[in-house]
C-alpha cells in the first residue's frame, strides 16, 4: 500500500505518502497564492524521498474543503486525473475534519467538543462543530464569524477553536487551539486507519459559484424605422477570488 494523500483547501499546499504503517514523506508550505506551482513539485519530492514513483501509488486521499475556489480546485483537480490516469481509488475527506482529527489526536482542545474554523475570505469563515471524540456534530457551514444568529455566535464563543479563522477573529472565537491548518500526514494517517468520513472527491464551496453567465448580447443591426443603432443590453459576468 503507498496511499498519496494531499489537501490544497487552505493556504497550506500539503502532500504526504502512507506505506499503511506510517507516513514516509510529507510536507506543506503555506503559500495562499502559488497552490497550482507548489503541488505538482511538492508531490515528485515525496515520491523521491519515500524511493517510490507515480507507479507505485495504490490510492489517493485529498481535502475536498470547504475552500475557496481557486486553491480548493488544484488539489482534487490532481487528485481526480491522477486517479483517472493510474485507475486508482480517490477518497475525498471534508478538511475541516482533518483539522478535527488533529485536534483530539493531539488533545489540544481538551476532552470537550470544540469548533474548527478556515478562513474564507470575505470576512466570513467556514465552520463546523465536533463533540470531544472528533465527530462533526454541526456543519460544514459558511459566514460571518461574528454571526446576527446570536445561538450560533454564544455557541462558538464557547468553544475551543482550531484553524486559522479563529486566528483571524479572535473576538468571535475565544479560545485558539492547534491546528492552524489541515496536514495531509494527518490526512492520510486517518484514512489509513478509516477514522474519517470518506465523501466523493468533489470540492465542497459552501457558496454559489462566483462565475456569472452573460445574458445578453449587443445588437450590431440598425433599427429599420429609425436608422439608428439599437443597442441590446448586456450583463457582464463578474468572477471574484
Amino acid at each position: 500500500m503507498l496511499l498519496l494523500a494531499l489537501d490544497t483547501a487552505t493556504p497550506a499546499v500539503t502532500v504526504a505518502l502512507h506505506d499503511g504503517a506510517r507516513v514516509v514523506a510529507e510536507s506543506t508550505t503555506v503559500d495562499a497564492r502559488r497552490h497550482t506551482e507548489l503541488l505538482i513539485p511538492a508531490v515528485l519530492d515525496a515520491l523521491a524521498e519515500a524511493g517510490a514513483d507515480r507507479r507505485d501509488v495504490t490510492e489517493i486521499a485529498v481535502g475536498v474543503g470547504p475552500g475557496p475556489f481557486t486553491g480548493l480546485r488544484v488539489g482534487l483537480a490532481a487528485a481526480t486525473t491522477w486517479g483517472a490516469a493510474l485507475d486508482l481509488p480517490v477518497r475525498g475527506v471534508c478538511s475541516l475534519d482533518v483539522i478535527a482529527y488533529e485536534v483530539v489526536r493531539s488533545g489540544s482542545a481538551g476532552a470537550q467538543p470544540f469548533a474548527v474554523a478556515t478562513d474564507a475570505r470575505r470576512r466570513e469563515v467556514y465552520w463546523a462543530t465536533y463533540d470531544a471524540a472528533g465527530q462533526r456534530t454541526d456543519g460544514p457551514h459558511v459566514g460571518p464569524p461574528l454571526t446576527p444568529d446570536e445561538h450560533v455566535g454564544t455557541m462558538l464563543a464557547a468553544l475551543p477553536a482550531a484553524g486559522a479563522g479563529a486566528r483571524l477573529y479572535p473576538a468571535a472565537f475565544a479560545q485558539v487551539v492547534e491546528p492552524e491548518y489541515p496536514s495531509a500526514a494527518v490526512l492520510a494517517t486517518a484514512v489509513a486507519a478509516s477514522a474519517v468520513e470518506i465523501v466523493e472527491p468533489q470540492p465542497l464551496y459552501l457558496r454559489r459559484p462566483d462565475v456569472t453567465v452573460t445574458t445578453g448580447r449587443k445588437s450590431v443591426l440598425g433599427s429599420a424605422s429609425t436608422g439608428s443603432a439599437s443597442t441590446g443590453s448586456a450583463q457582464s459576468g463578474r468572477r471574484q477570488r
